[in-house]
């Protein structure tokens, strides 16, 4: 079955492209494309998309609050429908990102990202995994760092890193999405994905983030180690 989806967002144009984007894609299917909050509330409730792509600044309600709503309703009996939700917008305000990743979203994307990134972010939340704008995610990593580079314990794999998932999380470590990867590395797309997720299991990880993380700390992101 093909990945469905929602986009709610307030200027027509960004609808379009984003739909022009999916549709060109033979798994992925957009189901509606909506101009506000409430109206994405209620396209979820309706159509019960896989995944909902939110801007954050939109009419009635916002895409935060809207998050917040829908992740709310986990774990409560009157549950109806709980999408992975991704946030495309054209504010990478911190404030932003942290409250979207803190209330529950698979992803945060600015609108000037690459359509090849917008159809990962799709594909990644599908399967309940994270992908963010490499910006976002190279600047996530500098507040998160320690200072200094010491005082914390790095984690040990269960399994040592390959050589080639060694080179796979470097890449990834400097912000580059699976393709990119693929391309520096001349991997197909299938393996690089193999590969993060080799990285994943061995080093207990929720998504991309904690395994670019991993590698600053543990000075791989520099070529060492």
């Amino acid at each position: 079955m093909p990945i469905s989806v929602v986009i709610a967002d307030d200027q027509e144009v960004v609808r379009m492209g984003f739909r022009m984007v999916l549709e060109s894609q033979h798994d992925i299917e957009v189901l509606a494309d909506v101009t506000d909050g409430e109206a994405a509330l209620a396209a979820v409730d309706r159509l019960r998309p896989d995944v909902l792509l939110l801007d954050i600044r939109m009419p009635r309600t916002d895409g935060l609050e809207v998050t917040r709503r829908l992740t709310g309703r986990a774990g409560r009996p009157d549950c109806r429908h709980i999408p992975r939700i991704v946030i495309v917008t054209t504010f990478d305000l911190d404030e932003y990102v942290h409250a979207a990743l803190h209330g529950g979203a698979s992803g945060f994307l600015l609108k000037d990202a690459s359509p090849a990134l917008l159809v990962e972010a799709v594909r990644a939340a599908a399967v309940g995994h994270s992908l963010l704008s490499p910006a976002i995610t190279a600047r996530l990593l500098r507040e998160l760092r320690p200072a200094g580079g010491g005082g914390r314990t790095v984690r040990t794999p269960s399994e040592p890193l390959t050589d080639r998932e060694r080179d796979v999380v470097r890449a990834l470590a400097g912000g580059r999405t699976n393709a990119e990867i693929a391309g520096a590395l001349y991997l197909s797309l299938s393996t690089v994905k193999s590969h993060l997720a080799n990285v994943q299991i061995k080093l207990d990880a929720r998504n991309r983030v904690e395994i670019a993380f991993w590698a600053w700390e543990s000075g791989l992101s520099s070529g060492s180690s």
